[in-house]
C-alpha cells in the first residue's frame, strides 16, 4: 500500500513523465543513450543542480533566493578579475569564497534580522550582484586560467566524472542527511509551515534563516568557480538566467512555493526531467530560446498544478461533508 501511495504521489507522476521523455528522446535521436551524451548532459548542468540543492532548503523554509545565478556570475568574474591582477589562483579562490559568505550574510541580515521579504532582497541582489560582475570585467571575456584550474572543470577526476559532479554527489548525500534526518532539517520544515509557531516553540528562526542564506550564497559561489573552470573564460553575463532552471527544478520536484513541504527525492526526479527535456530538445535542434520558454511553462505549471490539486481535494471534501450532513427533525417536519 505504501508503494501504491508513492506511485500516486507527485514523485510517481514525475517518474512516469521522465520515462516518457527518455523513451521519446531515445526514439528521436540515436546518440541520446550513448555514454558520452549522458555524461555531457550531466556536466552541462551540474553547477545549476548543485545550487538547486541549496534552493530546496530555502524554499521549504518559506523563502526564495533569486540572486543565486548573479552570485555565480559574480564569483566567476571576481575570480577572473583577481587572476588578471596577478593574484595567485589559490588566493583568488579563497577570496572569492569569502565574498560569497559575506554576500549570503548580507542577504540573511536583511531577511532574518530586519524582516524584509526575501523576494525583494534577493531580487535587488539579482540586479546588484550582476552589476558588480559587469563592472569587474566590463565587456571583455577573461580567461587564460592556470591549466590545473581548467582541468578541474574539463577533465574527469574519477573517470568519467569531473570534480563538479563529485562535489554534487557529496552535497546530495549531505543534503539528504541534514534535511531528512537532523534537527536542523526539522526546523527548516517547521519554520516553513508556520514561522510564529516555530518561534514560540523555541526554534531560533533568525539563526536558521541566516544559516540558510549564507549556505545558499556560498554554494552558489562554489558553483560559479566550477563554472569558470569548465568554461575556461568568463564574461559579465556568465550564468545569466540560470535561476529559472534552478527554481523550476525545485518547484517541479513538489516543493511548495509557500514552504513547509517537499522532498529531495522529488527534486532529484525533477532535475533528471529538466536535464533530459533540455537534452532532447537540443538533439533535435530546438533553439535555446524555445527551450527557455518550455522551462518557463514548466515553472508556471509546477506552481499551478499543486494548487489546482489542493483546490479539487478541498472541493471534494466539502461535497462529501455536505452529502453526509444529517437531516434534523425540524428539517424533516418543514
Amino acid at each position: 500500500m505504501r508503494n501504491l501511495r508513492r506511485l500516486k504521489s507527485w514523485e510517481g507522476l514525475l517518474l512516469a513523465i521522465l520515462v516518457v521523455v527518455v523513451v521519446n528522446n531515445a526514439v528521436q535521436s540515436p546518440v541520446y543513450l550513448s555514454v558520452e551524451n549522458q555524461v555531457n548532459l550531466f556536466q552541462l548542468f551540474v553547477e545549476r543542480i548543485i545550487v538547486a540543492l541549496a534552493m530546496t532548503f530555502i524554499i521549504i523554509n518559506g523563502e526564495i533566493d533569486l540572486s543565486v545565478a548573479s552570485v555565480m556570475g559574480l564569483a566567476s568574474c571576481l575570480l577572473a578579475f583577481l587572476h588578471e591582477q596577478s593574484v595567485p589562483m589559490p588566493a583568488a579562490i579563497v577570496v572569492t569564497l569569502t565574498v560569497g559568505v559575506i554576500v549570503g550574510a548580507f542577504n540573511g541580515f536583511w531577511i532574518s534580522v530586519v524582516g524584509l521579504p526575501s523576494l525583494a532582497v534577493t531580487l535587488a541582489g539579482l540586479i546588484g550582484y550582476r552589476g558588480v560582475a559587469r563592472i569587474l570585467v566590463e565587456d571583455r571575456s577573461i580567461g587564460n586560467f592556470p591549466e590545473w584550474f581548467n582541468r578541474l572543470g574539463q577533465q574527469p577526476l574519477l573517470d568519467p566524472l569531473p570534480l563538479a559532479s563529485i562535489i554534487f554527489f557529496i552535497l546530495l548525500v549531505v543534503a539528504v542527511v541534514v534535511l531528512q534526518y537532523s534537527a536542523f532539517g526539522r526546523y527548516v520544515y517547521v519554520i516553513g509551515n508556520n514561522r510564529e509557531v516555530a518561534r514560540y516553540s523555541g526554534v531560533k528562526v533568525r539563526r536558521v534563516k541566516m544559516m540558510l542564506f549564507i549556505a545558499s550564497s556560498t554554494i552558489a559561489t562554489l558553483a560559479g568557480l566550477l563554472l569558470a573552470a569548465r568554461l575556461g573564460a568568463v564574461r559579465g553575463s556568465t550564468a545569466e538566467g540560470f535561476e529559472l532552471d534552478i527554481i523550476t527544478m525545485v518547484l517541479l520536484g513538489g516543493v511548495s512555493i509557500f514552504g513547509g513541504s517537499g522532498t529531495l527525492v522529488g527534486v532529484g526526479l525533477s532535475i533528471l526531467l529538466v536535464l533530459n527535456l533540455r537534452n532532447g530538445m537540443s538533439l533535435v535542434n530546438i533553439t535555446s530560446n524555445t527551450q527557455t520558454g518550455v522551462i518557463g511553462a514548466l515553472l508556471i505549471l509546477s506552481v499551478l498544478i499543486p494548487n489546482w490539486t489542493q483546490d479539487a481535494r478541498s472541493l471534494l471534501s466539502r461535497r462529501r461533508r455536505t452529502g453526509h450532513t444529517p437531516v434534523t427533525g425540524e428539517e424533516k417536519g418543514g
